[in-house]
């Protein structure tokens, strides 16, 4: 990634991969204020998050061996003054903080509902994967209360939900902004998302252009 960071992980539980890296350059943060970024993992996020804003971000994360992988990766980075990791479910969490707490959240979300496709036998994995702790639909929930009025979500997720993630996000007050899909190549479908939403926004919505993770001599450009 050529950031100078350095990000803790093992092959025994879920590792961070590029979906991460394209959130956290496409999330819209503010200079200053407060941030989460739920389903927070290693702590990637908010570790490369940190070199665009001075604002502080919680890092929420549900299991406690990837809990302390962030823990340590934010304090090797010298970010313990900027970044808060939190061992919390997401589902609970907005009881804990005042309603509107955050001017904005960054969200990577298991992909897979709890009925699609087998899960792993690495219970690590099948956390990261499937639903298994929040629906999609409880995350939105969550989002919309932890966020201010005005506030915005930025999420990446599989193109094959798209419809389920907007439906969602506009049950729950959360108002799609920004779409932007990902490509390996021009010749391919799309494999991932990214989305924008805005906490009581008005119906607008952006279709950014694509990006291209590869081109056509299948050189790495993203």
């Amino acid at each position: 990634m050529d950031t100078g960071f350095k990000i803790i992980q093992s092959r025994e539980v879920f590792s961070f991969s590029l979906d991460a890296v394209l959130l956290s350059r496409f999330a819209n943060i503010p200079k200053y204020g407060r941030i989460a970024d739920l389903c927070t993992g290693n702590g990637v996020i908010p570790i490369l998050l940190s070199a665009r804003t001075k604002a502080q971000i919680d890092a929420i994360e549900i299991q406690p061996r990837l809990a302390d992988m962030a823990k340590r990766s934010v304090l090797m980075n010298g970010l313990e003054g900027q970044i808060q990791v939190i061992e919390q479910d997401l589902r609970t969490y907005p009881k804990l903080v005042e309603n509107g707490a955050y001017d904005a959240i960054t969200v990577n979300p298991p992909y897979m509902s709890v009925k699609a496709g087998e899960q792993n036998e690495n219970e690590h994995y099948a956390i990261a994967r499937h639903e298994i702790h929040c629906t999609l639909d409880q995350l939105a929930q969550s989002c919309k209360n932890l966020l201010r009025p005005g506030g915005k979500l930025a999420m990446v997720h599989r193109p094959t939900r798209l419809l389920d993630i907007v439906e969602t996000l506009r049950r729950w007050k959360l108002e799609p902004k920004r779409i932007q899909f990902v490509h390996s190549n021009a010749k391919s479908e799309a494999n991932m998302v990214l989305i924008e939403a805005t906490r009581d926004g008005k119906p607008d919505i952006k279709l950014l252009p694509p990006i291209m993770v590869y081109n056509d001599e299948g050189v790495q450009i993203v």
